[in-house]
């Protein structure tokens, strides 16, 4: 497949002053230069349309996220979209897979934050070229027919990239943030709002509450300038369970005290389990145990598990991203949170579907004789 190169140098559009400031393009400019195809634009309809259905309880398939923990590569994230759509259609009538493009990384000290920021993995903080390239990605990958998720993390980032993402993602350590509840409040598309880092839900449950009101507040508009934005808020807010530092929250227990709190905050009964972060305990090769533990609880007739993460790539394991340093990287092998490989995210989703199928199965009353 064709991909959006990164230019050689950055854009030479500066103003002068020290230091310099690399001009960013526009929101309208972006989108004129990288245009979604027909296809990339249908497939984020319709994705946000069915996700929106299975979180209200209208579809009985079961959402599988699955992707890299974070995209560096784009070649091998291209080769892995078109193996994941191939399997996605494969088992389209029990599961909705939506692949995890995420192109910006949360760092609790320092290190690479994703492709968008250090698209040259050389740390040059190419933000122009990070963008298009981010951008290009997404509408290849939405192009083949699979939809697109990512985590959304600089505020600004959505005025970019969101016409091209099906799913959003508020992380652990911005769950909290009013800036995002507001920013997620204006989205037309479903977002999960994960559990704090300490496990607590709390924070979660209160920011789909903030975000499914109107709010108004500064941002940008598409010309770039600074606006007054005004939101009707959005009601695809939904938790993700991913574990933390008191333990794993995805067994049977966890989900149904969530569920409860859910209930009491007047919001449907309904969320995401993430197998991978603290409930395999950072640990990749946990995240099957996680998947099956589920499977099996979704054969058995369990409801409020609608969904699932995982961290997956072409090769199984991480590698350290030495900044600067031209060594050769595996290919299809992440830089951050270490992912399973291929052979085993095939094994999981076959699993999950035919989970699916049971609880069909074990849900269609008897045929009377």
């Amino acid at each position: 497949m064709s991909l959006v190169r990164i230019p050689a140098t950055a854009p030479a559009d500066t103003f002068s002053g020290a230091p310099a400031a690399v001009r960013l393009p526009t929101p309208a400019e972006l989108r004129e230069e990288i245009p979604l195809p027909p296809l990339a634009r249908k497939t984020t309809r319709k994705a946000r349309i069915e996700l929106a259905r299975v979180l209200a309880g209208q579809d009985d398939r079961l959402v599988v996220i699955a992707g890299p923990c974070s995209v560096h590569d784009p070649d091998a994230a291209l080769t892995y979209a078109e193996r994941l759509s191939a399997l996605a259609a494969e088992l389209q009538d029990r599961l909705l897979v939506v692949m995890r493009v995420y192109v910006e990384k949360p760092r609790t000290r320092v290190g690479w934050k994703g492709l968008l920021s250090d698209p040259r993995l050389d740390g040059s903080q190419d933000l122009p070229s990070g963008l298009r390239l981010a951008r290009g990605l997404m509408a290849q990958i939405a192009g083949t027919g699979l939809p697109v998720a990512c985590e959304l993390l600089d505020p600004l980032v959505p005025h970019y990239l969101a016409d091209a993402v099906s799913w959003g993602c508020i992380g652990a350590r911005t769950v909290q943030s009013q800036v995002h509840r507001q920013v997620t409040s204006g989205l037309d598309m479903p977002i999960g709002f994960k559990n704090a880092t300490d496990g607590s839900v709390e924070d979660a449950v209160d920011a789909i509450v903030s975000a499914s009101h109107p709010h108004v507040y500064p941002g940008i508009g598409d010309d770039g300038r600074a606006t007054v934005v005004s939101t009707e808020g959005n009601p695809g807010g939904h938790v993700v369970l991913r574990g933390g530092s008191n333990g794993p929250n995805y067994q049977a227990g966890s989900v149904s005290a969530v569920l409860t709190q859910l209930a009491a905050a007047g919001l449907p009964q309904r969320l995401i389990v993430d197998a991978s972060h603290g409930n395999s305990n950072k640990d990749h090769e946990r995240q099957p145990l996680v998947i099956g533990d589920i499977a099996r609880r979704i054969a058995a007739g369990e409801q409020g598990v609608v969904g699932v993460m995982i961290e997956s790539f072409l090769a199984a394991g991480r590698q350290d991203l030495k900044t600067g340093r031209p060594d050769p990287l595996t290919y299809g092998q992440s830089v951050t949170d270490a992912c399973v490989g291929w052979a085993q995210t095939v094994r999981m989703l076959e699993d999950l579907a035919s989970a699916v199928a049971a609880r069909r199965a074990a849900l269609t009353p008897a045929p009377r004789n």
